[in-house]
Parts: structure tokens; sequence; C-alpha cells
């Protein structure tokens, strides 16, 4: 603070002198009277002063001096005022405004004693501009002439907190005025400043208005070269500066703020010579992303700082220079987007920051140390965060998109771009090599929060059977490259998809129909779709890999610990970063709003594609009926497959990780339904057999499980579930679609198809038998195996033949498969027990172990799927009979039953007696008693029965005695053990009758014989292209199968087979012939 005793000036320059007849009665007149005037201003009543100027004014003057301001006689605030003025008047308004820029300034010229200057209209602090008041020659006080002279050099001060001097006689301390007075920040000095002239501007006289006016405008000013200029203030960051007020005054109770700002804008707008409007906000948004970027999910400062962001987004001129900002350097990178700003944002998340490293990281911690209720306590806080935060990146993307059509086609190329650099994170190269994948690509959580905001775009026309949804057009899908001129005058964005799969081929005469510019919301649902692919797929995959890592880690700790030893601590340490990264990635990818937003659309895009199937082109939704109509210029070959994928993908998922959404979802359960009754088994309009067979999966995804719920855990609520199956008007076709898909997977020309058709058939069982449980389901399954007996022998055999067929085939290999593992693993069982593993080299025993290991996983999928396909066999044969009695068909199920019960109750079951049937989860009871199952369900057919003993193989009445025993031993049912030895004695009977008829066949000529299963021919048909001669239900049999002549591969069907009826008259005749000479032989012979 300025030394007081500097404040003695000498009142003879002081112009008011002039009003007292001499110097002494000034002095006097200084030290006594202090009117309290705020602001000189005209008044009724007059002061001291005033009566002395009537007293001594001639009378002419008199009118004007009751007119004039009245001035506060004894204010030594200002120093020599010049005697040009031309009236009092004038000389009061000069002093009005030298205090007023005091008031908003809080700076001044004038160092004298305060106690001599009024208090009133007197800010308590003020800067002594103590440079200018030396240049100033005595002049002390501020005017409209030097104010922008004075604003620039307190501008300049490095340090004007030292420069503060009292501006009243009042000496408390006021931390608040020094701190106003001396803020050395230049951006909160000046808009403090201009909060100030606002507040002047309202309420001095309006003679002086024009002048209140002027200084809330020279902070304007003031701030605009601050900007443009900011290396003139030195140790200032004025762009931070900037981002600190905007930080304080968007979303808060400081609105002037944003006004103030909208007037720099328009100023720095106006002048772009020294620096471009871009690069003044630049590096206010280099400073954004740098702190934005070191925040987490769950601070709400990160909300303060996204409510910035939208402020951005609103403004038209910084929404434009934000979208020029976010352009990656290298736009072929794909990480190179996740580092921009908007990059930087989507890149927050409760996933860990750098994949695998848990230091740091703030979610989920000791989650083996924390309650149940204390996980679901800290997800649900995550999942509340995570929904305003969607909600923000939401209403930032849509800002973005209405504000002008310059920063929409700028967002869109970005996303654009962005999707297509990152397309190679499906790649399953990528997966494979973390290292390079991290270098390359794009964070989950970015696309996670890139995709949760997309799905919020896509809300307005996501709802059941919206009529916006049929303007998508997907011919966008088709186009090529185009020039970036087209991309905006088209609206076309998306790259690359020209090279994507589609649901079918393009026919040769289908010409392509472009549009001339496509809309948002085509634009809108490729790009969410895309997003879902290249993100939340991915995610998915990491969780069920985690899952099954967790629980072989699990069980690997608690062996430890049995043991003990440092190696269950390491497995501990191992457990809990492992749950805590599944955990955080579990609360990420199911917060309840992006589930919704993404059901809704997904559901949406079931009905679009159902209504492209029905080769809708209309304003209109069709309805839906079968048969279907035939495809005509159909879209559906412009339609990327990953549309279904991820349909399939995200149902799937739910029933994993979020069932309880799949029950709150009744209308959209309907429209998945269409969809996959359309599509599952219908190559015309799904031409992959992967991902018709992937429908399987989601189907059972969405149908109501029945399992047993595990202990300790509530049954999951199934009533919507159940009533949307039971009363889906199109269940017929839904079964047969079912079957269709479950026989093409036998053939999609893939190398490994004989490896993944069982995959794809393991959801099919359930579902199947699900659907053998409701009336409408089964029903429809039985009118196929109807129609199947009624055409075994046309040209291509019927859809449910085919599948009895596969299911034998595959129930054959799967059980002997298992049998096999079974086998091996006991050798080794017995290996380890007789210690013959102690004596191993460490690389040997690790190899034994291995091995055991790798056989237990093969024998248990095996048994798995062998124990679905029996218990399927056994639930069709309770009312279906027809077609399995059939002669051929007969043939190979019994050949297959009888060929089980010798492995699983002859003598050839001590070979499958490992330690744990359940680790393998071999059922051989269960196995046993389905087996039976069917056995009874067609016992009553006699031509059944006959064809029992015809299993030379493996039939014998011994085996079947063996089996009533183990009937028994596992406490099946009196009836059921009663009804099967019955059985077994009808079956005996007519061996014994077959024996005595073998005995009379056994010399039959060789071109009586089957050439394949070398028994007489009973109806023998001549294949035409190798003229070969076989039995009619060996060719049909094979031809079940493999549809081509077994003897020279060329393409055959049963309408091409002629009957020989001259070979069968000549076997007859030999039949009858060895007849007639055995009874004449009789008993003896």
């Amino acid at each position: 603070m300025t030394d007081q005793g500097n404040n003695n000036q000498n009142i003879s320059r002081n112009p008011f002198a002039a009003l007292f007849s001499s110097l002494a009665d000034a002095k006097q007149f200084a030290s006594g009277q202090k009117p309290p005037l705020l602001l000189l201003q005209p008044s009724s009543s007059t002061h001291d002063l005033t009566n002395r100027l009537h007293a001594e004014d001639s009378q002419g003057s008199q009118s004007e001096s009751e007119n004039s301001d009245s001035i506060e006689d004894n204010d030594d605030s200002v120093a020599e005022i010049s005697r040009s003025f031309l009236s009092r008047q004038e000389l009061c308004e000069q002093l009005n405004i030298n205090h007023m820029i005091q008031r908003i300034f809080l700076i001044t010229l004038d160092n004298s004693d305060p106690s001599l200057r009024g208090g009133n209209g007197i800010p308590p602090r003020c800067v002594f501009l103590v440079e200018m008041a030396a240049e100033m020659d005595g002049q002390d006080w501020l005017d409209m002439d030097n104010i922008e002279q004075a604003l620039f050099n307190r501008l300049l001060m490095l340090e004007p907190g030292n420069h503060l001097i009292y501006m009243t006689s009042c000496n408390a301390v006021n931390l608040s005025a020094d701190r106003d007075a001396g803020d050395k920040c230049a951006i909160p000095f000046l808009y403090a400043c201009y909060q100030r002239a606002k507040e002047e501007v309202t309420k001095v006289p309006e003679k002086l208005l024009s002048y209140a006016v002027r200084c809330k405008n020279l902070t304007v000013s003031n701030t605009r070269t601050v900007l443009l200029t900011p290396e003139i203030y030195i140790r200032q960051n004025v762009y931070e500066q900037l981002l600190d007020l905007l930080l304080e005054g968007v979303g808060g109770p400081h609105f002037a703020v944003v006004e103030f700002v909208e007037e720099v804008i328009a100023g720095l707008l106006a002048d772009q010579e020294v620096r471009t409007f871009s690069e003044v906000i630049g590096p206010v948004l280099d400073i954004f992303q740098g702190r934005v970027k070191e925040l987490d999910l769950c601070q709400l400062l990160l909300f303060s700082y996204l409510d910035l962001l939208l402020y951005f987004s609103r403004q038209k001129d910084i929404a434009t220079v934000l979208m020029e900002h976010i352009q990656p350097k290298d736009p072929n990178n794909g990480l190179q987007y996740q580092k921009t700003l908007l990059g930087t944002v989507l890149s927050i998340s409760c996933l860990l920051k750098t994949p695998g490293v848990v230091e740091g990281h703030s979610f989920f911690l000791n989650p083996s140390r924390s309650s149940p209720q204390e996980m679901k306590v800290q997800e649900s806080n995550i999942h509340q965060f995570m929904g305003q935060f969607h909600d923000k990146l939401h209403q930032l993307l849509k800002n973005l998109l209405q504000q002008s059509g310059e920063t929409r086609h700028l967002l869109l190329s970005w996303l654009g771009g962005c999707l297509q650099a990152n397309a190679g994170r499906t790649k399953i190269w990528a997966n494979q090599m973390p290292e390079i994948f991290f270098q390359m690509y794009a964070s989950d959580a970015f696309f996670l929060n890139l995709g949760a905001a997309l799905l919020k775009l896509c809300q307005p026309f996501c709802r059941p059977r919206s009529p916006k949804l049929l303007t998508f057009n997907p011919t966008y899908c088709a186009l090529k490259e185009l020039s970036e001129e087209e991309r905006r005058n088209r609206n076309v964005h998306a790259r690359g998809l020209d090279k994507e799969t589609c649901l079918v081929p393009l026919p040769p005469q289908q010409s392509v129909e472009y549009a001339q510019s496509y809309s948002l919301l085509t634009e809108n649902l490729i790009f969410t779709q895309m997003t879902l692919h290249l993100g939340f797929h991915r995610l998915h995959e990491q969780m069920v890999k985690m899952n099954q890592s967790l629980h072989r880690l699990q069980g690997t700790w608690r062996e430890a610990q049995l043991t003990g030893g440092p190696a269950a601590e390491q497995l501990r340490e191992q457990f809990e970063r492992l749950m805590t990264v599944y955990l955080s990635t579990k609360a990420a990818a199911t917060q309840p709003g992006m589930l919704q937003c993404c059901l809704n659309l997904q559901a949406s895009s079931a009905t679009l594609l159902v209504q492209l199937g029905l080769s809708n082109q209309g304003p209109e939704h069709a309805q839906l009926s079968f048969p279907l109509p035939p495809l005509h210029n159909s879209l559906l070959c412009h339609m990327p497959e990953f549309f279904a994928e991820n349909l399939g993908d995200f149902f799937v998922f739910l029933r994993r990780f979020a069932d309880e959404v799949l029950e709150s979802s009744a209308d959209s359960l309907e429209q998945v339904l269409n969809f996959i009754t359309v599509f599952m088994g219908n190559v015309e309009r799904m031409k992959n057999p992967h991902l018709r067979a992937k429908l399987a999966e989601v189907l059972e995804a969405v149908m109501p499980h029945m399992e047993p719920a595990s202990a300790g855990t509530a049954q999951p609520i199934m009533f919507q579930r159940q009533r949307v199956f039971c009363s889906y008007h199109h269940a017929p076709h839904l079964a047969e679609a079912l079957i269709a898909v479950f026989v093409d997977i036998e053939f999609t020309g893939d190398p490994h198809q004989f490896e993944q058709k069982f995959n794809y058939r393991r959801p099919m069982y359930p579902i199947l038998k699900f659907m053998w449980g409701k009336e409408s389901y089964r029903e429809s399954i039985k009118s196929l195996a109807v129609y199947a007996s009624e055409n075994l022998e046309a040209m291509n055999p019927p859809l449910f033949l085919r599948y009895l067929n596969l299911l034998m085939n595959d129930a054959i290999f799967l059980l002997d498969e298992a049998i096999q593992y079974l086998s091996k693993i006991k050798l080794l069982q017995l290996e380890k027990d007789h210690g013959e593993w102690e004596g191993l080299a460490p690389d040997a025993l690790r190899e034994k172990e291995s091995s055991l290991h790798m056989l237990g996983q093969l024998a248990r999928f095996h048994n798995i799927m062998s124990n679905e396909t029996i218990g399927t066999l056994a639930f069709l044969t309770s009312e279906i009979k027809c077609i399995f009695v059939h002669p051929f068909m007969a043939e190979r199920i019994i050949s297959m039953l009888n060929h089980f019960l010798q492995h699983l109750v002859g003598p050839k079951m001590g070979a499958l007696k490992v330690k744990d049937f359940s680790e393998f989860d071999f059922k051989p009871q269960q196995l046993v008693s389905d087996i039976c199952t069917i056995y009874l369900n067609l016992g009553d057919e006699e031509n059944f029965c006959a064809t029992v003993p015809k299993d030379g193989r493996s039939y014998s009445p011994t085996l079947f005695s063996q089996t009533v025993r183990v009937l028994k031993k596992i406490n099946k049912p009196g009836e059921v053990i009663v009804g099967f030895s019955l059985l077994a004695d009808k079956i005996k009977s007519h061996a014994d009758r077959q024996l005595q008829d073998e005995e009379t066949y056994a010399d039959a000529p060789d071109d009586f014989l089957d050439p394949i299963m070398s028994t007489l021919m009973l109806d023998p048909v001549l294949l035409p292209s190798s003229n070969v001669t076989v039995d009619r239900s060996t060719i049909a049999r094979h031809l079940l199968s493999d549809q081509t002549d077994p003897f020279n591969r060329s393409p055959l069907t049963m309408d091409q087979i002629r009957p020989n009826e001259e070979l069968k008259q000549q076997i007859l005749q030999w039949l009858a012939q060895h007849k007639q000479e055995r009874l004449q032989m009789g008993p003896s012979g």
C-alpha cells in the first residue's frame, strides 16, 4: 500500500478551491464536512458547497446553478481538472466518470489521502497505476480519453496486488476487495469488470449511460486483444483462464459468462488478422482435452466439463472449430481417433484404462473381500453415472448434427473414417495379438460409449411398427468410392460397406437404383450397427472368456488352498485381478438404459429385415403370413450380414449376463421370433448357413429356459416369455425352420463343417424339447413326420426324414467318441493310481496331465451332445412311430440302440468306469433309460420287433437280459421293467424264427445279395448311372446323407431309381422253392 503521507496534496491545485474566498476557507471546509453522496447529480436539497456557489454567483447564473449537479465539495480524490471546462456541470460529469471507471476497473491515478475523499461511489480498493500517474503530468483522474491506456497498463502488471491502495478512510481488512482489485489473471479480471460495467449500465443516469456502455465494450475488446496477443501477458496462460471462466459459468448460476464470451467471440470473428478464431479456440480445446483425460467416470467434475463441451457444441462458431480440431493426424489409424478430444471423452469408462493393468483402477478392488451386496451397490452407482454420461454424449452428437450443415458433415465424416479405420477390430488375428491391437485401434470403452450415444440417436424410430423405419434405404450400403463432394451432397459418409458380405448375393439381372441423397435415419442406423459390430461383439467375447477363466482359476485356487504353500496366495491375487477386470467389464456392458436402447434397436432391425424379406418397399408395414411370397427385387442383397450378427450377439449376451431384460420386453420378443421364423430356415433370404445356425442360438436365448436354478439363487421369472412363445401365431413355421437349419448345417462347404455342426446344433436340442412340450409346436412337428412317412421316396427326401437320419448319425458318432475318450481316461487314471507317473520327468508329467485334461474336456462335450440326441429320440418316438418303423429307418435305429446297450450294460461297460462320472457329464443310467424308452415307444409295432434280431452285430437275447438287470439296479419303475422284459421275449421269438430263415437263405446266389450290406434283397432296384442293383432300403438310407450313386458318385435321387422286377421275381421264386424244399424235408432235414 502506498505511504499515506504522500496523500497531503496541495489543495490549491484543486479546481474546487476557486469556489472559496480564500485558501484557508477551502482547507477548513475540506477538513470538516463530508456529504454522503453516491453520485454527483442534481438535487433539490443543497449542501454548503451549493450555498456558497449561490452566494457568489451572479443573479443571471442562478437558474443555471439550480439545474446543475451538486458537487461533493470535500472530495479531494480528484486532482486538478482542467480549468478549460465550459461549466461546472461538465466538471461534475467528469468527476462522475472518474468514479464510475474506478468502480468498474478498480484502478486509479489518485494516490491522495483517503480521508480527504468522499466514501460514497468509490470502491474500497483500487490498483494505483504508478507508471501512468507519473506520465500524466499531475492529472490524477481517469476519463474516456485515457481509460484504454490505463486498462492496458493494468493488464500488463505482473503483481497488481503490490499496488493496491485504500480508497476510503476505512482500514478494515477486506480480503474480497483485495482479491477483486489485485487479480493478476487477465481474463477473469476483465470478466469481473464486464459484470461491474453491466451493473453500472443499469444504474447510472442517462447522460452517463454511453460512458458505461463504452466501458463494458472495453472489457470485451481488451479480452479479444488478450486472446489474440497472449504472448505479451507474461506468466499468464490466458487460454487456461478462459477455460476456467467458462467452466465456472456454463451450466452454473453465472449466466453472464456466456453473454460475455459471446461478445468476445463476435469480436474475435471480426478481427482475424493476427490470429484466426480457430487458432484462439484450439489451445482452449487442447487444455480441455488434457484435463478430461485425467478424470474418472464417477467424478462430478467430469460432468462440469461435459456441460462445457455441450456449450461448445451449441455455439455455432466454436462447434465448427471443434469439429475441425478433432480430425485425426492419421485418418487411417483407428487409435488416432481416440487421441482426439472427442475420442478422449468417449474413452472415459469403468473399464481399465490400460488393458491388464489393475493398479490405479478405481472400481471393484479386492472383490473376494467384498460382499455381493457391496458389489451390487457399486455396480448400481456405476450404472447411474454411466446413464448421465451417455445422456451428455447423446446430446453432444445431437447438437453437432443439428448445429449446421457443416458440423453435421464433419461429424458424420469423422464417424465414417473412424469406423473404417477400426474395421480390423473384428479380425481374428487382431484379438490374438493384443500388443499390435492396442497400437492400431481405439479401445473397447471408446466403442461402448460411442455405441451408447448412437443408440440414443436411433430411439425416435425404434418403436414398434414405426413408419419411419421403412424409410431406411439399404442401397446406401452398395455405394462404392465417392468423392468428398459427392459424399457431402448425397449424405453418404460410411466407407467400405460395399465390401461387406450381404444376406444374399445380388442377382445378376437385378440393377441397383441408388437414391440421389440418403436420410439421416439411414446413416444413423448404419453407423450404430457398425459401431456395435466393432465394439459390443468383442466385449461380449471377452466376458465369456473371462467367465470361463474365472471358473478354472477358482477351482485351481481351491485345490491349492487344500495343499497350502505360496501357490495359493499367488492364485488368489491372480483371481482378484481377473475378477476386478470382469466385474468392471460387466458393469460397463450391462448399463440398463443402454441395454434397453439396444433392445429397441435390435427389435426394430428385426422388423425391418422381415419387411425387406417380404419385399415390402411401401410406406406401411406388411403383415407377415406363410407361405412367404417369392422375392422380387429384394433389397436383402444390400443388407450387410452384421445387421443379423449384431442382433443375434445381443440376445445371446442378454441370456448370459442380463436375463431380466428379456422378461420385460414381450413386444420385442415377438419381433425377434418373426425374424427367426422368416430367416433361420430360408436359404433364399439368408444364404450363410453359419449365420442361420446362429439364429438357433438366438432362439434358445430368448425362449424360456427351464433348467433348475443353482443353489442359493432365485428361479428367473419366465412369465412373459412363456406367454409370447405359447401364443406365437407362426409356431408351426418356427418349428419347421428349426428343423430345416439343423439339416442345412450338415453341409456348409466349410473345411471344418464336421466339427462345427455339433456346436451349432447344441442349442437346437433344448429348443426342440421345449417345443415338444407345447401343443402348437408339437403338432407341427408331427405333421412334418406324417408328410415324411408318406413321401419317403420323393425326389427330394422330406425334411423330417433327413432330420432323423442326421440325428441318428450324430448320436452314433457322439456316443462312440465319448466311449473312446472315457476308455482312454480310465487308462490314464489307472496309470496315475498305480504310481506310474511318479517317476516321470517334469515335462513328461505335464504332458500326461495336459492329455488327461484335454481328454476330459472332449469326453464331456461328446457326452453332453450324445445325451441330448438320445433324449430327443426318446421324446419324439413317444408320439411319432410310423417313420421310425419303416424298414430302412428301423434297421438304423435298432443297430444304434443295440450298439450303445453293448457298451452300457454288456461286458464292455467296465472300460467306461472312470472315477467321477459327473466330471465328464457321463450319465449311463439316463442313457440306458432313454434307450429303453425308445424301445418301449416303438415295441408295439411288429415290424419293428421283427427287425431287432436282424442286427447281427450287436443283438443277442443276453444283451436284453442284462438291460433288464440294469433297469432293476437303477430303480426304474416296475411297469418299465416288466414292459421291457415282455418286449425282450417278443423280440427273442422273432429271433428264433429268423434264425431258421437264415439257414434257408445261407446258400443264396451272390446276385440276390445286396452289394453293400451283403444281405438278401427283398426289393431290388436298379441305379441308372452305375447300372448296379441294390436293395431299396439300402439306397434310400444312403441318399439321406449323400445324394449320389455310391458306385460312381453321379448325382442320384430316389425318383431316378427303377425297380428290378425281373430279379425280384427270381428272388421270390428262389425263396418259395427253398421254403417248399424245407417243408418236404421236415424237421430232421
